[in-house]
Formats: structure tokens, C-alpha cells, sequence
């Protein structure tokens, strides 16, 4: 019952502007900044650690914004489940588009996202352009989960599995000439992962994106969402060249520096409440107080405070 009330409520939002969306996230971000949630004890633990040289008033004005940030994505899935592909198309505008339509149709490729808000909602206005393939989450929820299904497949622009499916689906994918969407930047332990820095902070990285990209002979563009007052847009960058170079510790390296960059253009807009430091080398002190959630270790996990539907 409560997630088909919050489904009517998100579907109600979705018939406001998008100006309004952001007033109201505004709102209700600065709202739950203000509560003492291990959350924002762990965005301030990241920010301290990626951003030292920054005045502490500095990291709290990013983490004040980031919050918002993520109450305007949660309202913002209305957009992604209800609205149509003409006012998609006006949400969200596309910078670097050529960098995608230059490839030849029969060139794999893996659009390299990170975990930054919005980011359900620009790869659904991506889909509009060339057909995509995206991995979830599976929910907990039978209905939420079917219904999170339907509506990621609503436009008849792609295809999505489950992370339990495994890679092979996605392999088959690509070479039947499907983009992958691809989320390289969570932190799932030690399985296929290698030790790499991120802002100067080893940080497990898995190693999926150049296994994938040498497995299918892909190129990767990065690509990352940009908010703005009245609308997203979605920055596809050039393709990453000599890449995968076949050393899985320097492309690790590699992927985390372009995050680096896409981070410094929107700060407040990349996700800073996951535990992205909780695995530590070995004799490495933990960085983070209190145990973590169960929601939050397992592989494609997300924080309580959002709909788990992204991997």
C-alpha cells in the first residue's frame, strides 16, 4: 500500500513544472539535511576525505546542496514513469551528441555513468536517441518492482536486467547493438575489484567497465547530468582512447580520474551518501563510524532515503 501511495504521489508531482519540482526539493532537502541522519555523517566523512583543502563551510554548503539534489531526483521519477517522450525530450537537452552518432551502428559501446543525480532520468531521454540496455536492482516489492519494470521499458527505446542476470545478457546485448548504461563507482568489495585512488583515497573499483569493453571490443564515453534551472542536460564526452588498455589497475586509475573531473563540474550533484571508502586495504584503518547498513554493502544497494532502482 505504501509504495502504490508513493507511485500516485510521484505521479501527481509529475503534472508540476519542473521550476516547481526543484522549489519543492529545495525545500524538502533543506529539511532533511537539518536531521542528524548517519547520511549525512557519511557525506561529511566523504567530503573531509576528497575535498581536504576545502573550508569546512566549503564541504557543508556541497552536502547542504546534495541533499536537495537527491529529493529533486526522488521527485523527479514522476518525469521518468510518466511523461511523455515529447516533454522528455524537453527536460533534458544533450551535449556531445556527435560524440555517440559518429560511431558506427556496428560499434559496441558503454556509456560510462556515475552515480549522480538525475541519472535515471537522462538515460531515459538518451534511450530516445539510440537503443539502450540498462541493469537494475530488483525490489524487494513484487509490485513496485514490476511496476519499476513496466516503466523503464514504457517507451519501447531499450531493454533492462536484473543485476542477477549476470553479464552475459548485457555481452549479447551489445553485440546485437544495444548501448550499455553503464555505473562503474560504487564500492562492492573486493570481488573483481582492484585498489585505486579516487580524489587521493584508495578506493575499491570494480573492474567491470574495461572487462566489458575488452570482452566486446566497446568504446566508452563518459557521460554525466548537468542540473540546471529549467531542465537536465546530459554531457556525453569524447570516447576514451586506448582504452581498455589490458593493465586492470591503470584503467581503474583511469576511470576514477574522469569521474574526478565530472565531480568538480557539479559537486552537489554526484552522490555522496554511500560508503564509497568501506572497503580498506589491508592494515587500513575503517573510516566510518557505526556499522554499515545492510542496504548499503551489498552490491548495487541504495541508501534508505532513495528507490532502490539503480545498480
Amino acid at each position: 500500500m505504501l509504495a502504490k501511495l508513493a507511485v500516485a504521489c510521484l505521479w501527481l508531482v509529475s503534472w508540476l513544472p519542473f521550476r516547481a519540482v526543484g522549489a519543492l526539493g529545495s525545500m524538502l532537502g533543506t529539511l532533511l539535511y537539518a536531521l542528524p541522519t548517519s547520511r549525512r555523517a557519511i557525506g561529511r566523512t566523504n567530503l573531509r576525505l576528497c575535498f581536504p583543502t576545502r573550508s569546512e563551510a566549503e564541504r557543508e554548503a556541497i552536502l547542504r546542496g546534495h541533499f536537495i539534489a537527491i529529493v529533486r531526483m526522488v521527485l523527479e521519477y514522476g518525469y521518468c514513469w510518466f511523461a511523455s517522450p515529447a516533454r522528455l525530450r524537453r527536460l533534458v537537452a544533450i551535449e556531445g551528441l556527435e560524440h555517440l552518432t559518429s560511431l558506427s551502428p556496428d560499434t559496441s559501446v558503454i556509456l560510462s555513468m556515475p552515480h549522480f543525480t538525475g541519472l535515471d532520468l537522462v538515460g531515459l531521454r538518451l534511450s530516445l536517441e539510440t537503443p539502450t540496455v540498462t541493469i537494475y536492482a530488483r525490489q524487494k516489492n513484487p509490485w513496485l518492482d514490476a511496476f519499476i519494470r513496466a516503466k523503464r521499458l514504457r517507451l519501447n527505446t531499450g531493454i533492462v536486467f536484473s543485476r542477477q542476470e549476470g553479464v552475459r545478457s548485457s555481452v549479447r546485448a551489445l553485440r546485437e547493438g544495444y548501448r550499455l548504461y553503464y555505473l562503474p563507482d560504487q564500492d562492492h568489495g573486493l570481488r573483481d575489484s582492484v585498489f585505486a585512488d579516487f580524489f587521493g583515497v584508495p578506493a575499491a573499483t570494480i573492474t567491470g567497465l574495461p572487462r566489458l569493453a575488452a570482452l566486446t571490443r566497446a568504446r566508452v564515453i563518459p557521460c554525466y547530468p548537468r542540473r540546471e534551472a529549467g531542465r537536465y542536460t546530459l554531457v556525453l564526452q569524447p570516447p576514451l582512447a586506448d582504452f581498455p588498455s589490458g593493465d586492470l589497475s591503470a584503467d581503474a586509475r583511469r576511470m576514477n580520474a574522469v569521474i574526478e573531473q565530472q565531480v568538480l563540474a557539479v559537486p552537489k550533484q554526484y552522490f555522496w551518501l554511500h560508503r564509497r571508502f568501506k572497503t580498506r586495504p589491508p592494515g587500513r584503518p575503517p573510516l566510518y563510524e557505526g556499522k554499515a547498513r545492510a542496504s548499503d554493502d551489498s552490491a548495487g544497494g541504495e541508501p534508505s532515503i532513495l528507490p532502490p532502482t539503480i545498480d
